[in-house]
């Protein structure tokens, strides 16, 4: 993990992280008390899971999950994804617990987890740990992990959760126990190791010197949120500031609106949506690309005001009830869920914004951070124009991460 950390920046972009998102792992042990428990009364996960896809602004945080390979194990694959199905569906991404879950430790802004061995890690990384299940009985008492989660912060899963991680953000300064416990030296564990194996099988060490594997680089594999989202916008000229959520958190200010993915489990959360939205190729024939998707989805739904036809992930097209089709880029620095810019896009226009003849530019405040995107009216064919910000993502030729 040491010899990874100079590639962390990838590994946040191969979950989809974007500029001035906070990535939130949380990770279970193999225990009955552990985070992942048994479902008895001492087991918060089924409470928290949809409270952090209510309560974390979608566009401010990332949410993914690390289980104990023995949970996939014991319960099998399909039986852990159908209890996260709702979580999934909210923007949680379950983590291969082999093969990836120290590419998202180190992608990682916080860790929220039990008194397993990825927690200890994680502080010796210097990553803010947040312990929601600390029960000690398991643990010797002697041990450098029983020192670590006596002292380590506590999650109170009562009061309100974003706080919480925000406090721990700020308040947060390394701690040297973890590291020195896990290793006294630092990037000379494949040299000692396998000098000690050869020693004690009598053996000659080879001359050529010890290599690590290098940690690979896991897929593209962004979040996708078919639970309705409730948006929360404040306009003021060409400034649009947004929060998206799964829930409406009791201290939320601004304008509201839903937007709906056209995949969500329940079709009856497209009939009040206001802004309906997929994924596709721009050429896509399933779905006719953005010009006839778009004119389909208002005309099913007739509450709807704004179809949105997300092309890549800096682009979009966006039909409105007036008829003519847009499409939105995200300009220099800007780094956001198309999605976002739609809908914020959206309360612009109800608050009497008009997108003018050679382009409109809207400041989209999300995560921090001012997003720029340009508005543009599409003239047939309609293409996406490229993005300034993409630096070639979205140009011919690269990969897409969204399916052909």
């Amino acid at each position: 993990m040491l010899a990874g950390r100079p590639h962390r920046e990838r590994f946040r972009r191969a979950l989809g992280v974007r500029r001035g998102q906070r990535l939130v792992v949380l990770n279970s042990t193999w225990n009955p008390e552990g985070f992942f428990g048994t479902g008895g009364d001492q087991d918060i996960l089924p409470s928290l899971l949809p409270r952090l896809a209510s309560e974390l602004p979608a566009d401010d945080y990332r949410l993914a999950a690390v289980l104990h390979p023995n949970i996939w194990y014991g319960h099998g694959p399909g039986q852990i994804r159908v209890w996260l199905d709702r979580a999934r569906r909210g923007g949680l991404t379950l983590i291969d617990p082999v093969h990836a879950w120290r590419q998202a430790l180190l992608a990682a802004d916080v860790v929220l987890g039990d008194f397993g061995a990825v927690s200890y890690y994680a502080a010796a990384l210097d990553i803010p740990v947040l312990l929601a299940s600390a029960t000690r009985d398991r643990l010797d008492p002697e041990a450098p992990l029983a020192a670590f989660v006596r002292e380590a912060p506590r999650l109170d899963p009562y009061e309100p959760l974003r706080g919480q991680l925000e406090d721990l953000l700020a308040r947060h300064r390394p701690v040297a126990g973890p590291a020195e416990f896990i290793s006294s030296a630092p990037g000379s564990s494949a040299a000692l190791l396998r000098r000690l194996f050869y020693t004690l099988m009598d053996l000659p060490e080879p001359a050529a010197p010890a290599l690590l594997e290098p940690l690979p680089l896991p897929p593209y594999d962004p979040p996708r949120r078919t639970t309705p989202l409730e948006v929360r916008t404040r306009v003021r000229g060409a400034d649009v500031w947004i929060e998206r959520s799964t829930g409406h958190p009791y201290d939320a200010v601004g304008e509201r609106h839903l937007a709906v993915h056209e995949d969500t489990r329940d079709p009856g959360s497209l009939t009040p949506a206001d802004v309906i939205f997929r994924e596709g190729q721009p050429d896509d024939p399933r779905l006719g690309g953005p010009e006839e998707w778009t004119a389909e989805v208002l005309r099913r739904y007739p509450h709807c005001s704004l179809a949105v036809y997300v092309t890549g992930p800096h682009s979009c097209a966006a039909r409105g009830r007036d008829g003519g089709v847009l499409w939105l880029s995200a300009g220099p620095g800007a780094d956001a869920d198309p999605a976002a810019y739609a809908s914020a896009l959206y309360a612009w226009r109800a608050g009497g914004g008009v997108v003018a003849p050679g382009g409109t530019t809207l400041r989209v405040h999300a995560a921090g951070r001012v997003h720029p995107v340009t508005v543009t009216p599409a003239t047939p064919p309609a293409r996406p124009p490229r993005s300034a910000a993409a630096d070639g993502r979205d140009s011919p030729g690269a990969e897409s991460p969204f399916p052909a």
